[in-house]
């Protein structure tokens, strides 16, 4: 078994409230639970409008489908319009 979590830290330029922010993240959020079927949450940084940081997992038997996975996840949340990476986390157990 192998569990499979990655964290993004994230600036989020031009956000003028909570409200804004709240709505960039959820974005991302449902996008990666939709499309990768990963457990997604926001572990840092709630009530700062700048920044935030989106951790996911993964649980599967091949670790080589956990990396695919995360590469793709990874892929959407760079490529995303409103969010800037600015540095990512990737660990397996």
């Amino acid at each position: 078994m192998v569990v499979a979590s990655q964290t993004w830290q994230i600036s989020l330029p031009g956000c003028a409230s909570l409200k804004e922010k709240r709505s960039v993240v959820r974005s991302l959020k449902d996008r990666l639970r939709t499309r990768f079927h990963l457990s997604v949450s926001e572990t840092a940084h709630q009530d700062v409008l700048s920044r935030a940081e989106l951790s996911v997992a993964l649980v599967t038997t091949d670790r080589a489908f956990a990396q695919e996975v995360l590469d793709k996840a990874d892929r959407m949340v760079q490529e995303h319009a409103r969010a800037v990476v600015v540095d990512v986390r990737r660990d397996f157990y």
